[in-house]
């Protein structure tokens, strides 16, 4: 009995200890009561948001942003709560299937590209958010006053997109190797993903994902590789948010961020429990209907 408990203990040491982190901060907090009866449902869309980012290699944001419109956020508020949420569900997304590849697909020929894919991919998506954020800062003002109108129209052409990569499931081979011309467009993608994201709050990994898949990669490889990229991207983006916007809404963050570890942890079992079909289907209409809803034509 002692040697199952010490064995439970030391494989799930790191998710008690974070569990044990939220509980004393939770603790401190003042009027607990009033805010556990109006935030503790958020912690729902925490779970809610990490699944469907951490399953198909989306940020999160593609389920916060839409949500938090709806609670008439200011839309600098709605994109650094989102990555603030998102350092919590990506980051344990990331490790769980970081993990998962070095337990089952190490010396696996379709996931052999991992390390050198997050090599080229990583620095670019940072350049791209630092740059957006800090030296054109008034661009990316600019467009989130109307986040709205971007993310719908960026939501749209995503489902698209994932939509016309779900013909090439039919695929019995994969590419086991990043051409030259693979790794110019990847740069180049993190690159104007990263942009996007810091505008967003979504973006680079739901590209990155999305151009692997349609050049034949293995789908889950793929997921897998945009899932860390996009956990390395919002701590990236998330500096900006502490120090100089300071625009967090920490009691969501609170909350929504303590499901989103747990709905990162379990992620990686819904990958593999669906079909990839499926979980294109579903991703690719969920984004398709939050796109039409962030229209101005339906306010």
């Amino acid at each position: 009995m002692l040697t199952r408990i010490g064995r439970f203990f030391n494989e799930h040491k790191f998710k008690l200890l974070l569990l044990a982190c939220w509980i004393v901060l939770l603790s401190v907090q003042p009027n607990l009561y009033d805010l556990l009866d109006e935030y503790v449902s958020f912690v729902f869309l925490g779970v809610l948001g990490a699944i469907f980012a951490n399953s198909t290699g989306a940020g999160g944001g593609v389920v916060f942003v839409p949500f938090f419109n709806q609670l008439a956020l200011s839309s600098q508020t709605i994109v650094a709560t989102s990555f603030a949420i998102q350092c919590c569900g990506m980051t344990a997304g990331a490790l769980t299937w970081y993990r998962h590849y070095r337990a089952s697909h190490k010396l696996d020929p379709q996931w052999s590209m991992m390390p050198k894919g997050l090599s080229y991919t990583v620095p670019f998506s940072i350049a791209g958010i630092l740059f957006a954020q800090f030296a054109f800062g008034h661009y990316t003002d600019a467009v989130q006053n109307s986040l709205h109108l971007y993310f719908g129209l960026f939501s749209i052409a995503l489902a698209v997109c994932i939509y016309g990569s779900i013909p090439l499931m039919k695929r019995n081979t994969f590419l086991t190797a990043l051409l030259p011309i693979d790794i110019v467009a990847l740069c180049m993608i993190a690159l104007g993903g990263g942009v996007i994201t810091a505008w967003l709050s979504v973006g680079v990994g739901e590209l990155v994902a999305v151009y692997l898949i349609l050049r034949g990669f293995n789908i889950t490889f793929a997921i897998a590789l945009a899932v860390i990229l996009s956990a390395m991207s919002v701590w990236a983006a998330i500096v900006y948010h502490l120090f100089i916007s300071q625009a967090i809404y920490w009691q969501i963050v609170l909350f929504a961020g303590a499901g989103a570890v747990i709905g990162g942890m379990i992620a990686k079992h819904v990958v593999l429990f669906f079909s990839p079909k499926r979980l294109k289907i579903f991703f690719a209409t969920w984004v398709m209907v939050m796109g039409l809803a962030g229209l101005p034509i339906f306010p």
